[in-house]
Formats: C-alpha cells, sequence, structure tokens
C-alpha cells in the first residue's frame, strides 16, 4: 500500500511503556508502519514507564516483542536497526511532575533539530487509574499549550460507569478540545468490522431490504475460548456487560443500524452513530430480568483439557459475583428499525473463539413451491465474521440438480485470503495511522460514551442489587447459561453461528 498522505514530524509518547500493550501491539504497529512508509524520518517514540530501563535494553524488549507479534513475523536485522533509532526511554513516576518536564524537554529539544513543530501524540497505555492523573500533569507541564499538535489517546474502559466517564470527559475537556482526544476501541481498526460501513454504503443493493419490512433480527456474538487468565485484577472491577457490550458490540450494533452518512468527515459518521445509542429503548428496572442474561463459567473442559472456573483463577474473590457473560436483548426505536430486535451475547470460556454478526432476513411472503420441494427450507440470512477467521456469507435458496424441483439453501462466500493477497495490517496499525494524521472516524467522541453507559446502567444498577446470582451458571466449554438460550427462544429463535472454516477465509491474528 502506497502512503497516500505523509504523516508530518511526529512524537509519539508511551505512558506505560514497559507493559503489554505496548509490547503485543503498539511498537509491532509502529515498525509495520514504518517498513510500509508511513513513518517520516522525523519521528520519536519515547517510552516512559518505573522500570529502570536503558535507552538499549528498551529496544532490546521491543524487538522481542516485534519477533513474536508481528504480523510480518521476525524483524530483519538491517531493517530493525534503522528503525530502532527512533525509539528512547525514560524511568519516571507518572505522578511526578519530574517525569513530564523531562518528556517536555525532549520534544523542545525535537523541535529545535528538526526546525519546525512536531506533533506530539501522548498515549495511555497504563491502566485507568492513571488517566486522570497522567492527563493533569500533561496539561501542568505546558505539553498540551499548542493544541494544533497534542492528541492524547486513551484505551478502554473510558470509565466505570456513566457518572465515572463524565467526569473523565469533564476532566480532558479542561485540558483538551474534543478533536485532540481519542478513545481507542481496536476492535473498530479490524478490517472486516471497518469493511461494514463498505459493504452498506458502497452498494446499492442492500440499501432497499436493510430495515424492519425485510429483516427478523441480527445478533453480535464474540465468544471466547480463553478464561481470564492473568487479568483477575481487571476483571473483577469490570465484567463482561462493561468490558466488551458497553464499547464493541454496542459499537458493531451502531455500525449496523447507523443512517447513510452524508460524508465520511468524522464527526459526520459519528453523529450517526450516536443518534443509534439515542435511539436504543431504555431498559426499566423491572424489566431488566427479561432483557438481559448474566452467567459465570465452572470447571469444565477446552478442546481436551480440564480447565478450572472463574472463582478459582489468580486474583479472582473466591465468591466472586462478577460475569463472565452476557447477553442482552436491545430494540432502535426509529422508523428504519422499529420491533427489530438486536441480541448480543458475549463470554469467556465459551465451546469457541468467533465474533460474528448475524443478520437473519424474514421469509418470503409467499410460498409458491409445494411443500415436498422445499423439506430444506431456511431463510436468508448474512453472515458477518470478524474473527478469527475473515469474510461475508450470503445464504439463499437454489434449486438443486436432478430431474425434479427439490430448493437448498447455499452459500455464496467472499472470502478474504481469496479476494486480497497481501498481508492485513492490525487494527492497531490502522488506529495509530489515523491518530498520526488526524482522522478521528474511528475513535468514540465523549457523547457517544456517555450514551452508551447511560444505556446499560439500569442493567448494571439491576445486577449489582441482586448480590446472589446462581453461580456459576455455565460449564466451561459450553455455549454458556441455559437463560441465555432462553432469552432468544421466547422469541423463537436461537443462537447462530456459522463458523468460516480455515481454507474458507485469510486468519486474523
Amino acid at each position: 500500500m502506497e502512503p497516500t498522505v505523509k504523516i508530518p514530524p511526529t512524537v509519539i509518547v508511551i505512558f506505560g511503556a514497559g507493559g503489554d500493550l505496548t509490547w503485543r501491539k503498539l511498537i509491532p504497529a509502529i515498525y509495520n508502519l514504518y517498513l510500509d512508509d508511513w513513518i517520516p524520518e522525523q519521528f520519536a517514540v519515547l517510552g516512559i514507564a518505573r522500570t529502570d530501563m536503558t535507552d538499549a535494553a528498551f529496544r532490546k524488549h521491543v524487538n522481542e516483542g516485534v519477533n513474536k507479534f508481528s504480523r510480518r513475523g521476525k524483524a530483519k536485522k538491517s531493517e530493525w536497526t534503522a528503525f530502532e533509532k527512533c525509539i528512547s526511554y525514560r524511568k519516571g513516576d507518572f505522578d511526578s511532575m519530574a517525569t513530564y518536564n523531562t518528556v517536555k524537554k525532549q520534544i523542545d529539544q525535537l523541535e529545535k533539530t528538526w526546525k519546525t513543530p512536531v506533533n506530539r501524540i501522548f498515549y495511555l497505555a497504563v491502566p485507568p487509574v492513571f488517566f486522570e492523573d497522567i492527563a493533569t500533569r500533561i496539561g501542568k507541564a505546558g505539553l498540551t499549550a499548542d493544541r494544533k499538535h497534542s492528541r492524547i489517546v486513551i484505551e478502554k474502559p473510558f470509565g466505570h460507569d456513566l457518572e465515572s466517564s463524565r467526569h473523565l470527559n469533564t476532566l480532558l475537556h479542561t485540558l483538551f478540545d474534543e478533536t485532540q482526544i481519542y478513545r481507542i476501541d481496536h476492535y473498530l481498526g479490524k478490517e472486516t468490522v471497518q469493511n461494514i460501513l463498505a459493504f452498506r454504503f458502497a452498494n446499492a443493493m442492500f440499501e432497499p431490504v436493510w430495515n424492519r419490512n425485510y429483516i427478523d433480527h441480527v445478533q453480535i456474538t464474540v465468544s471466547e475460548q480463553l478464561g481470564v487468565e492473568n487479568r483477575g485484577n481487571y476483571y473483577e472491577t469490570a465484567g463482561a456487560l462493561r468490558d466488551m457490550i458497553q464499547n464493541h458490540l454496542l459499537q458493531l450494533m451502531c455500525l449496523i443500524a447507523m443512517e447513510a452518512p452524508v460524508s465520511f468527515d468524522a464527526d459526520e459518521v459519528r453523529n450517526k452513530k450516536v443518534d443509534v445509542l439515542n435511539a436504543l429503548r431504555k431498559f426499566k428496572p423491572e424489566d431488566v430480568h427479561k432483557n438481559a442474561v448474566r452467567g459465570q463459567y465452572g470447571d469444565g473442559w477446552i478442546e481436551g483439557k480440564k480447565v478450572i472456573g472463574y472463582r478459582k483463577e489468580p486474583d479472582v474473590n473466591r465468591s466472586s459475583n462478577v460475569e463472565t457473560f452476557a447477553a442482552v436483548k436491545f430494540f432502535i426505536d426509529n422508523w428504519r428499525w422499529q420491533g427489530v430486535p438486536f441480541y448480543m451475547r458475549t463470554g469467556k470460556r465459551m465451546n469457541e473463539t468467533i465474533s460474528v454478526i448475524t443478520i437473519q432476513f424474514r421469509p418470503v411472503p409467499h410460498h409458491s413451491f409445494p411443500v415436498e420441494t422445499t423439506e430444506n427450507w431456511l431463510p436468508n440470512r448474512l453472515v458477518l465474521n470478524i474473527q478469527p477467521y475473515m469474510g461475508i456469507r450470503l445464504r439463499f435458496q437454489a434449486k438443486q440438480p436432478g430431474l425434479k424441483m427439490l430448493l437448498n439453501p447455499v452459500d455464496m462466500l467472499f472470502s478474504y485470503s481469496d479476494a486480497y493477497s497481501g498481508g492485513t495490517p492490525e487494527a492497531y496499525e490502522t488506529l495509530l495511522l489515523d491518530v498520526f494524521q488526524g482522522d478521528a472516524t474511528l475513535f468514540m467522541r465523549a457523547d457517544q460514551v456517555e450514551s452508551a453507559w447511560a444505556i446499560l446502567m439500569p442493567v448494571i444498577d439491576a445486577w449489582k442489587a441482586n448480590t446472589s446470582p446462581n453461580f456459576p451458571n455455565y460449564d466451561a466449554g459450553s455455549a454458556g447459561p441455559e437463560d441465555a438460550e432462553a432469552l432468544i427462544a421466547k422469541d423463537g429463535h436461537n443462537w447462530i453461528v456459522i463458523p468460516l472454516e480455515k481454507e474458507e477465509c485469510g486468519k486474523e491474528k
């Protein structure tokens, strides 16, 4: 891919540079952007963390991460040697102004050397507890004085509830303009997620049927075979509803349900997403149990291996009531989607790892064919696979070969691996490049975040009030709790997962 717009001179300061996110995702992404010739000569990466480390030691550490996690595999020595010159490291405490004064001096020196103002990207690759302190001290150090060239990137979770998200937004708005704040959701950088917009708005054939007249219901499933692993401390404060549905799954729903934007200007696209969130039917406290189900995994088997339940995981309370599974039914009260249910579910230690969106169409209004010809009749269905295999599957009816009129459902498949021979960029490559270029289209705006929290607060409050759920209520390696099946079955539906095979679609890392 040839760069269309070279990024201007840029410094990215990574707070939490010694952490897993920097090692696995950020430096490999920046390195791949460098290999693809997106990174200019006037570019610097400054890592900040509390560990005592030299520049050489930090470069060696992140090189190991690139070799292990980059989509291109192990870095070539000559290419890495040229790239690592832009990387430096400083030990610093996040609560010490000396750290931020050091950062300012280094950026000022680079501007003097390069003889030009530089874009200053402050990436908070740290736990949420540090967001407020770091943002405040960045401001006190004068690092945000040039608002045209200063940007801050914040990882999820953005707040713990509606009140905390509003508090954080208010603080950030005293230091940055909204156009400078990039709330990152790596799901929105995935190729197949971006392809939803292309699929919907670059093809005239789908728009006429993309509404309540033709679509029966929509399902969004994001399931993982993995448990909480070493994230017990974080998960005990989050849970599946906050960790996945509040940001990832609601954003996927916005892409499916939004109206066509007039242009792909960042605020125009985000306005359409906010319209969807504002149209979501509000949950009444007494109706939460009818529309939301939670679960927690117990002991079980994953691919022939015995695994422990959530309450036995490291750093997890032995009587924890935190949910590792959540399923919610939503309705969008507008003209396009009135009466169409949107079902979401997400869980850990499930029977498979898959992210998939299923659009189920209504049956044909009249069956012209004799009953005996349509024994295998199934409704039309569109399946958008996000991971681990990328592709789009459209199911329709066709006649079987032969002398008799017999109908069977068949699939039309779009395969990424067949259509594109080049490597697929990682989500963080796409998102970091957008930050460097100042394109906020794929990032959440303050009102988006707060609207998403507002929708889920009745569910959060209801679950908080019920402190004695029947946990664990699903075995590891299963499809989730029985109540989740009942949630959708009472409407005459069932959860649909049509996995795409490795030989059909290119696998996303």
